[in-house]
């Protein structure tokens, strides 16, 4: 196979099939053990209302997935704090979130927060061991300057930040911000302390169970994650993973609106016969157990991909968020169909999963986006 052109360089294929690709048995426990303690802590009521509160999500919860599945140290080196995991456990997870429409900031501190402050320097990860210990909450912006108006100083206390960071999740609630900044030799990324002076402004979403929030910084303390030569590289990464997190988390939403249809339509009756024995319905839901089995795979190997190789996996990673992004949104418009009359209403669970499945293509600029990288990653 031949290697495809980039602009300004190559980029290699990943492997045919990367290790961990097939989920092991200690995927398979750690699956079971999260959808167990999901399971403990309500449904889709409990989530909505957890999502409503203050802090918009639940605290209990929170401390149960950090203290009792460590879902924040999982993926983190044994030298700096963690379990020494990777990013096909995290993938795990962020399916199971998904499923669950979990509302606790898994996806932006515990994965997305973590990762990106594992390129602080030793010494100075006493933000890090915060965000590991679950006491402080992280969040990481699109890392573009469309998102991240953001100026930057060195002063005699250390670099100081001033601009507005737009479109964050949990970005009311966050203690650690992670964006990029202008400095005077360049572009670097920061993980900054929002101070008192600090404006949140609440956006209004389409999805309630992921709150964003604008945030204007007013010399915020910060301290600085990559030199400028490093900052496009390491804001590629950060992106691609934020990509992949949502890929798997779609995969959980597909999984759990295809179990969730399967239930109805084999209870609800009509005629004198449940409505899944029709032969239209038998084919619509043929067809959501396909889209739930390429998103599975496509998830599922970028993870593995990226694992071995974040670098090689760019395209993997461009596959599954089209692929997953499309499955979500598909399988959720058929679930509300399926669904009949109440499931038009607003109060039906899979309006939640719909919700959340459009705010994910949102954040990541939808399928079209990243059907776009694979053109370029493959040179057309």
């Amino acid at each position: 196979m031949s290697t495809p052109l980039v602009a300004g360089g190559e980029i290699r294929w990943p492997r045919s099939e990367p290790a961990g690709f097939i989920p092991g048995p200690e995927q398979s426990a750690l699956r079971e053990s999260l959808r167990a303690l999901l399971g403990k802590h309500g449904d889709i009521i409990q989530v909505r209302e957890a999502s409503s509160t203050e802090r918009g999500f639940s605290a209990s919860l929170w401390r149960a997935l950090v203290d009792d599945m460590s879902v924040t140290a999982l993926a983190v080196p044994q030298d700096r704090g963690g379990l020494g995991y990777g990013v096909t456990e995290l993938a795990t997870i962020l399916e199971e979130c998904g499923r669950a429409l979990v509302c606790e900031p898994v996806h932006s501190s515990a994965v997305l927060g973590v990762q990106a402050l594992l390129l602080t320097r030793p010494g100075d990860d006493g933000l890090l061991a915060g965000v590991l210990a679950g006491d402080l909450l992280a969040t990481v912006s699109a890392l573009d300057a469309t998102t991240d108006d953001l100026r930057a100083a060195r002063t005699s206390a250390g670099w100081v930040v001033d601009g507005t960071a737009t479109h964050l999740t949990c970005g009311g609630t966050a203690d650690v911000i992670v964006a990029s900044a202008n400095c005077p030799d360049g572009r670097r990324l920061f993980a900054v302390r929002p101070g008192r002076d600090c404006v949140r402004t609440e956006r209004t979403v389409l999805d309630p169970t992921r709150r964003q929030a604008d945030v204007t910084l007013r010399g915020a303390r910060a301290l600085a994650l990559t030199e400028p030569g490093e900052t496009a590289a390491a804001a590629t990464r950060l992106r691609d993973l934020a990509t992949l997190a949502l890929a798997s988390e779609n995969t959980g939403i597909v999984d759990m609106l295809l179990e969730m249809t399967v239930a109805y339509t084999s209870t609800r009756r009509q005629f004198e016969r449940a409505i899944g024995s029709f032969q239209a319905v038998k084919h619509r839901l043929a067809d959501l157990l396909v889209l739930l089995e390429r998103a599975r795979s496509a998830s599922r190997y970028a993870a593995a991909a990226f694992a071995e190789d974040p670098d090689a996996a760019r395209l993997a990673v461009a596959v599954a968020g089209a692929v997953c992004t499309d499955a979500a949104v598909q399988a959720a418009a058929e679930a509300v169909q399926l669904h009949g009359g109440i499931g038009f209403t607003w109060e039906h669970p899979a309006h939640s999963y719909f919700r959340r499945a459009m705010g994910n293509e949102a954040a990541q600029g939808g399928s079209r986006t990243h059907r776009s990288t694979i053109a370029a990653l493959v040179g057309l």
